[in-house]
């Protein structure tokens, strides 16, 4: 089941889970250390994927004004025991829906790991930076400008 909750709505244990799963990929399997609590959940809106009581897939979404000038969408992640069903895309097109219906007239920006700028395009994302390195891993910026 699909979900999507402001920080103000998340339950103490949706936090931790989304939390959980954020450092077991993000630090721990890409064996990146860098401060994953940012500081920018707060303001942002958690879209979650949860089936049998295991959360599956999850992205973070901020509105235009808090990371970047434009809506951004960030930590897109598929639970490693989820993986090859199709869950990044349906998360990505839920993402983008929300943005869509929640702010019509913006753009819509993300970080790619550059190893994913193929993956971000087929939705429409356009490279507007040269690759640079984001806490020891090759990123991209990338745009999906508006409808």
């Amino acid at each position: 089941m699909w979900t999507i909750k402001s920080f103000k709505e998340l339950s103490t244990t949706e936090l931790y889970t989304y939390l959980q799963l954020r450092v077991n990929v993000f630090v721990v399997e890409q064996s990146c250390p860098y401060p994953e609590i940012d500081g920018y959940d707060i303001d942002s809106y958690h879209l979650a994927y949860i089936e049998n009581g295991e959360l599956l897939a999850y992205a973070r979404i901020l509105p235009a004004g808090i990371k970047y000038d434009r809506v951004s969408i960030g930590r897109v992640i598929v639970n490693k025991n989820a993986r090859g069903r199709g869950l990044a895309k349906q998360l990505m097109e839920q993402a983008i829906s929300f943005s869509r219906e929640k702010w019509p007239l913006g753009e819509v920006q993300l970080q790619a790991q550059t190893y994913l700028r193929n993956f971000y395009g087929s939705f429409g994302f356009e490279e507007i930076s040269e690759e640079y390195d984001e806490d020891g891993i090759p990123h991209v910026d990338m745009l999906l400008k508006k409808l």
